[in-house]
């Protein structure tokens, strides 16, 4: 049988990120001897705060261009608090990958698992399971990116770029709608809130304007709409109402933590980042250097990352079984491993360190 090569660009970073990325890669290796049909090229390139601090570069020469050569980027976490740009913003390199590449659809899951830590006692907690979709190329971090683009910035004053405009944002909210429509088709509502200031700001106006010109194409999926400040409020009273939230790159940068608070915290907290061409695939969990190489640090954020990247190359490839079944395979293990209260990580007060909870997703994969 012939199988599919995924070239992957893999980035480990700093802290935790080398910990985290060497377990994710060995799940879907067990994941792959399961399913079969595709094998992992992997390119390990370099980047972060620790190899800026070392030779003032961000990110090794060359590897930008190789990452852009890949099906897919796999990357564990960058930033160390002590090492930053002389102005005091942290080494962030991610930021221009996510220009440079153009990946506005950031896809935060937010899943509640049995027997994880609830910061709700409200039993329908159990059925929290969402999608916050970030806006990950304009908005409030349109200063933030490779050209550092502020209108005024001295002494006395500084003033940061917010960008919304329609051709990102058609994009962003037919992705959504084109998510809800697979999440429906799997049983969840198919519901796409439109998250915003609408009534205070005219780009976010425009945003919920172009939001209703969208809509019409899909008029299978249910919609609703909901200020920021009354969604962080929603995401406390009844997050389990919610299907697809999608919003601004800042807005949904601190919703994405709020709601990763209500199932666990950041160690579940799988990310992805995709444009037209190409995509990333992260723990949105920092680099907890403190913890790096202690066997401490939760990897399922990194795992269940790793799954998207796998789902999001069937897609690419026009559909395949191997990749799609190997993604589902980790995704109803990890299920499995807290239903059956075989994972227990250390950062929920569990006895399980980063190498236990991967073998144990590994046994699960395999059946064991």
């Amino acid at each position: 049988m012939n199988e599919t090569i995924c070239n992957i660009a893999v980035i480990r970073g700093d802290g935790i990120g080398v910990d985290v990325t060497d377990a994710a890669l060995a799940v879907v290796e067990a994941a792959r001897g399961r399913t079969g049909g595709f094998q992992l090229a992997c390119n390990d390139l370099v980047a972060g705060a620790g190899y800026f601090k070392e030779t003032g570069q961000d990110m090794a020469p060359g590897h930008e261009n190789a990452a852009a050569q890949a099906d897919a980027i796999l990357l564990g976490a960058i930033g160390l608090p002590a090492v930053r740009h002389a102005d005091g913003t942290e080494i962030s390199p991610h930021l221009r990958l996510r220009e440079r590449f153009q990946l506005y659809a950031g896809v935060r899951p937010v899943k509640a698992y049995p027997n994880a830590p609830r910061r709700l006692a409200d039993p329908r907690a159990d059925a929290i399971d969402l999608i916050i979709l970030r806006e990950s190329t304009e908005g409030l971090f349109y200063s933030a990116a490779a050209n550092k683009r502020e209108t005024v910035a001295n002494d006395s004053e500084v003033q940061d770029i917010l960008r919304i405009t329609r051709h990102t944002s058609e994009k962003l909210f037919d992705f959504a709608f084109r998510l809800a429509e697979k999440r429906k088709s799997k049983g969840r509502k198919g519901m796409v809130t439109c998250v915003d200031k609408a009534n205070v700001f005219r780009s976010m106006a425009f945003f919920r304007k172009i939001f209703d010109e969208r809509k019409g194409a899909f008029p299978d999926v249910e919609t609703s709409y909901n200020y920021v400040d009354a969604q962080a409020l929603d995401l406390i009273r009844r997050p389990w109402d919610f299907d697809v939230l999608v919003m601004e790159n800042m807005f949904g940068d601190i919703l994405s933590d709020l709601a990763g608070g209500l199932v666990g915290g950041m160690g579940m907290a799988s990310c992805a980042e995709v444009g037209d061409d190409h995509a990333l695939f992260q723990p949105a969990h920092g680099s907890a250097p403190d913890i790096m190489g202690q066997d401490k640090a939760n990897p399922l954020a990194a795992i269940l990352s790793a799954a998207l990247m796998l789902d999001y190359l069937a897609d690419r490839m026009g559909g395949h079984d191997g990749l799609t079944d190997a993604a589902t395979v980790i995704e109803d293990a990890v299920q499995k491993g807290f239903e059956q209260n075989r994972l227990r990580p250390m950062e929920f007060g569990g006895d399980m360190g980063t190498q236990a909870v991967t073998r144990e997703v590994m046994a699960l994969i395999s059946g064991d």
